[in-house]
């Protein structure tokens, strides 16, 4: 049909890497609909969406066509790619550098240690408790914003956001994990840059929109 939407999404609403593709679309004013894969419910282990992405994690992008494209971090530079206003990379090569070793910090270094399949192996393998799990979330959470924080409150090309006055990919990871933190009700102590950067992000409306809290499938509370 022709107004159905380019873009199918496979998410679920407390994931941060889904909250980075739906920031992203929502900054290039594209349009995706959503399948939710129930995490909980391990639907992303089921024989149909395994053919989508055999590691069973989401996001998944698909438009007609085209393989499934996986991976936040891809996904946001394929559309930065295909849609290139507003651009979430800045124009040198150093900066590209900058942005993506910050993104990567938080979205490869950060974000994997705290999903569903490493809780799984964890509680069902390794004989956590919550109390253990939720002591490795701090854990990691902790390791990986403080390393952002002092490069962020060091060097000399951060400034409104994570690289210059223009919001970016990094900000839209750094914003991805203190999002999911939230959910968690988890906080970590001496980040000012962060706080600051991620309270200015807070005030796009595409940042709103993305919240986990108002995507389909959110507890009402």
């Amino acid at each position: 049909m022709a107004d159905q939407p380019p873009f199918e999404l496979f998410a679920f609403w407390r994931t941060s890497a889904a909250y980075r593709v739906r920031v992203a679309l929502n900054l290039k004013g594209l349009v995706a609909h959503e399948r939710i894969i129930d995490l909980d419910a391990g639907e992303q282990r089921g024989t149909e969406f395994l053919k989508i992405n055999p590691m069973g994690a989401i996001p998944a992008l698909v438009t007609p066509g085209h393989p499934p494209l996986t991976q936040s971090l891809a996904i946001l530079e394929f559309l930065d790619e295909t849609t290139p206003t507003p651009p979430l990379l800045p124009n040198e090569p150093y900066g590209r550098a900058r942005v993506r070793a910050l993104a990567a910090m938080l979205a490869g270094d950060t974000h994997p240690l705290i999903t569903p399949r490493v809780k799984r192996y964890l509680t069902t393998s390794a004989g956590f408790d919550d109390a253990a799990w939720r002591a490795w979330q701090v854990q990691w959470f902790s390791t990986g914003l403080l390393a952002v924080e002092q490069r962020l409150a060091s060097e000399a090309d951060t400034g409104a956001y994570c690289h210059g006055d223009t919001v970016g990919l990094a900000d839209i990871c750094l914003a991805s994990i203190l999002a999911v933190m939230r959910v968690f009700k988890i906080t970590v102590a001496g980040t000012p840059t962060i706080d600051r950067i991620v309270a200015l992000c807070g005030q796009h409306e595409a940042f709103a929109k993305a919240e986990p809290s108002r995507q389909e499938g959110a507890p009402k509370s």
